[in-house]
């Protein structure tokens, strides 16, 4: 019987102690402190995923995907590093083989007071972006588009906000929040005790036989832009339209459709 493994999308702005942009920038004040964090929360999921004797391949999804320490992950996880050119962007390497989704370092979405660090994948030229005529993060977008391979959605930490929307979208997911946000303020749980609650959540979220994500017949997009220069390269595309001086719609028929859509606005 073929052993069950387990992906793993990982980010930074929702690891503990992540509170300015400048630690979430390669260079920046505090970047090798967050990328150290982002490594061991990651680990901590994947000792768990080991320990409950399954594998676990780990996709670094923030910035140059080129932040997580492989020498801080346990032994037997795969890490994949580097952007794929492939529209499932933080998902990108995940199929139908894999048994759950898990999310690690999460944020609040652009549009929400949940952290100084929301947003929804391009901070510079994105507003908020919304489904079906709700706010979308990018755990919105990756729970989708791993539904659509058939696999569920078991398990995310982050910030407290994140935590409460992944919840509300699909129930059935384990949550950790390591931090709540006020303002430009993070209150955040000790690294330690983070990665040690991760650990445990994980551990949970294994013994449940979570369902796949359900998911609406057709998903309308809207985004709202910053710049007019990117409302306009957006418009080139076919089947986008402008419904007001700054925000663009599409109607997609599935979330890779979705998510190629998104990449073409933001190029």
């Amino acid at each position: 019987m073929e052993q069950r493994t387990y992906f793993i999308s990982a980010d930074l702005e929702g690891a503990a102690d992540v509170t300015a942009w400048c630690e979430t920038e390669k260079g920046g004040d505090g970047y090798e402190e967050a990328r150290l964090q982002m490594s061991r929360e990651a680990a901590a999921a994947c000792e768990a995923v080991l320990a409950a004797g399954y594998q676990v391949v780990v996709r670094d999804g923030h910035e140059s995907a080129r932040n997580i320490l492989h020498g801080l992950l346990p032994r037997g996880a795969k890490l994949m590093r580097g952007w794929a050119c492939h529209p499932g962007s933080m998902m990108a390497g995940i199929s139908e083989k894999y048994a759950g989704a898990l999310y690690v370092g999460y944020h609040s979405p652009a549009g929400t007071d949940g952290s100084p660090l929301a947003h929804t994948m391009d901070r510079n030229e994105i507003r908020w972006v919304k489904i079906n005529g709700k706010l979308a993060s990018e755990f919105t977008l990756n729970s989708m588009y791993a539904a659509q391979m058939g696999v569920p959605s078991v398990f995310i930490s982050g910030d407290e906000t994140i935590c409460r929307l992944a919840g509300e979208e699909v129930p059935q997911i384990q949550t950790v929040a390591v931090k709540e946000c006020r303002g430009n303020s993070t209150f955040n749980l000790h690294p330690e005790e983070a990665c040690d609650k991760i650990r445990a959540g994980v551990a949970e979220a294994l013994k449940r036989q979570a369902p796949v994500r359900e998911l609406p017949a057709e998903f309308v997009l809207e985004v709202s832009l910053v710049r007019h220069q990117t409302l306009r390269a957006a418009l080139a595309n076919p089947g986008i339209s402008q419904i007001d001086t700054d925000t663009v719609r599409y109607t997609a028929r599935s979330p890779r459709e979705l998510n190629t859509v998104l990449s073409y606005i933001m190029a």
